[in-house]
């Protein structure tokens, strides 16, 4: 069963908190560059999907 668009689009808005707060908090380079890629996988699923 596919996500709805509701939901992915606050896993989106979480991932992007999280991301920034990484940032934010000048974490190491891995941990920033894994939350980027965990964004930009709900993402790129946000656009398969057609929404």
């Amino acid at each position: 069963m596919a996500i709805s668009k509701e939901e992915l689009i606050g896993q989106i808005e979480q991932a992007r908190r999280v991301l920034n707060e990484s940032i934010d908090l000048n974490e190491e380079y891995d941990i920033i560059y894994h939350n980027s890629i965990a964004l930009d996988k709900l993402i790129e699923e946000y656009i398969v999907s057609g929404y």
